[in-house]
């Protein structure tokens, strides 16, 4: 399987910033990329900082001026599994800035209590995709899992974060991926669920916009927090422009019914 993903981004920065940007396919994955970072024009160095489970974070100090990130990726083959460490899956079992378990608990035990390992992955992402509306621009960058099931609508990132949610308040570890997802539509980066069930992790996505086989993993974390593809630390900075795009050779027919890691 060879996956392509392309990824720009236009900022303008107004106060001189630190940046820090999650756009590059994670450590893992046989790739061959290119990744261009200009100022007003002029090519600038970004420091590659790596981070939980291969994430690698490109991080500079920048402007005033014109920011312009430009990546480019073919990645042939699959990876192999992450690494199942007992920290990470406590880690995944702790409520979240995004993914509010704790309070979301006695809700996720009426409707999904009885429940375990795959039964209640697919109860859990199923109710979540049937409940929920994909409206663009419906929720804000501060919304989490709670937020959301109030609202009852959200994009990508509000489907996994409360899936998470539940999930956790189940007892099963469950965390945020970053990824590119050829056949997404509309294109973007796309978020995904990733639960521990049968010694392994597997990924959910209630929103089954795009086939799960086929996903380049970007980031992995808690929650959306850990796994943004822009933070900014000081400075002022607007984002005027982003587009992404993703392709496969041979986009896969994905069965909802069966189990798949991100490779």
């Amino acid at each position: 399987m060879q996956r392509k993903a392309n990824a720009h981004l236009r900022l303008q920065i107004l106060d001189p910033a630190h940046l820090a940007f999650i756009v590059a396919a994670a450590e893992g994955n046989e790739r061959t990329e290119t990744l261009e970072l200009k100022l007003d024009g002029s090519p600038v160095e970004a420091r590659e900082v790596i981070s939980g489970h291969g994430t690698r974070i490109h991080a500079l100090e920048a402007g005033p001026g014109e920011l312009t990130l430009d990546y480019a990726v073919t990645v042939t083959g699959q990876a192999e599994p992450l690494a199942v460490t007992e920290r990470s899956l406590l880690t995944y079992l702790r409520p979240s800035r995004y993914c509010e378990s704790d309070s979301l608990g006695p809700t996720a035990v009426a409707q999904f209590g009885g429940l375990s390992g795959v039964d209640a992955l697919d109860a859990v992402s199923s109710w979540v995709g049937s409940h929920l509306a994909y409206v663009p621009g419906s929720s804000l960058p501060t919304d989490g899992a709670e937020r959301t099931l109030l609202a009852r609508q959200g994009v990508c990132r509000d489907y996994a974060h409360l899936v998470i949610a539940f999930l956790r308040a189940l007892d099963i570890p469950a965390r945020l991926v970053a990824v590119y997802a050829p056949g997404l539509d509309p294109m973007d980066f796309h978020a995904v669920a990733e639960a521990y069930v049968d010694g392994a992790w597997h990924v959910v996505d209630a929103t089954a916009l795009a086939p799960r086989q086929s996903l380049v993993r970007i980031a992995t974390g808690r929650d959306a927090a850990d796994t943004a593809f822009l933070s900014t630390y000081r400075g002022a900075v607007t984002l005027e422009e982003i587009w992404v795009s993703a392709v496969v050779d041979e986009l896969p027919h994905d069965d909802v019914r069966e189990l798949v890691q991100l490779r």
